[in-house]
């Protein structure tokens, strides 16, 4: 996936041990992640090991665990990639909007969520959280207030509005809302059912357009 401009740049994933400050070591980070997505999509993430993970990267195990104390841990730091390649997607396409408004910025949230639900390794089963979330315990993240937040700011930034509590509760709801819908729709088709998608979308732009352009 090619680089796209950054609303900001995205803080290291809370589950890294170790911040890499050297290219190689970033490109080493980079393919353990990669090999983490490509093995979530044959094997699940119960079957899912640190090993297989250092195997399929062509790294020793020892780097596996120098970034991450166990496959949860990596699995998160996978999903906190994905939210940030979603910010820069999003971004990107509101910057080359020629007339953005509530209803094209709408399409350009869910369009961009699809387009990962079909194209990016992994994101089926992990998009921005990490499966079985109970074993993270009281202390666990809530992906969906995670993404929220910063879809919240990409569209107070690029519509002018104020990114007040109004917008926030409304942003959180159809965050939560599209997806159990998006989740729908990849159950009823592989692909994502086309009935079920725009169903979502008419919901969104029902229930966001009017504070969105307030």
């Amino acid at each position: 996936m090619d680089p796209v401009p950054q609303t900001r740049p995205p803080g290291p994933p809370t589950a890294l041990r170790r911040t890499p400050v050297q290219q190689r070591s970033a490109e080493r980070l980079a393919r353990i992640l990669d090999a983490c997505a490509g093995l979530l999509d044959e094997t699940g993430y119960e079957q899912l090991s640190t090993r297989a993970v250092a195997i399929r990267a062509g790294v020793p195990i020892g780097s596996v665990y120098r970034f991450f104390g166990n496959k949860r841990a990596m699995v998160a730091a996978l999903a906190h990639r994905n939210l940030d390649r979603y910010a820069e997607l999003i971004s990107a396409r509101f910057e080359r909007t020629p007339v953005l408004d509530a209803h094209s910025a709408i399409d350009g949230v869910l369009d961009e969520f699809i387009a990962m639900k079909r194209t990016v390794p992994g994101f089926a089963l992990v998009d921005f959280g990490v499966p079985a979330a109970e074993e993270a315990g009281g202390g666990a993240e809530d992906p969906n207030g995670l993404v929220a937040e910063r879809i919240c700011g990409l569209l107070a930034t690029h519509l002018g509005r104020p990114a007040d509590e109004t917008l926030r509760r409304k942003v959180l709801v159809g965050v939560e809302t599209a997806d159990t819908l998006v989740r729908l729709a990849f159950r009823a088709d592989p692909g994502g059912d086309p009935a079920l998608i725009d169903e979502t979308r008419q919901l969104l732009h029902a229930y966001l357009a009017p504070s969105l352009s307030a």
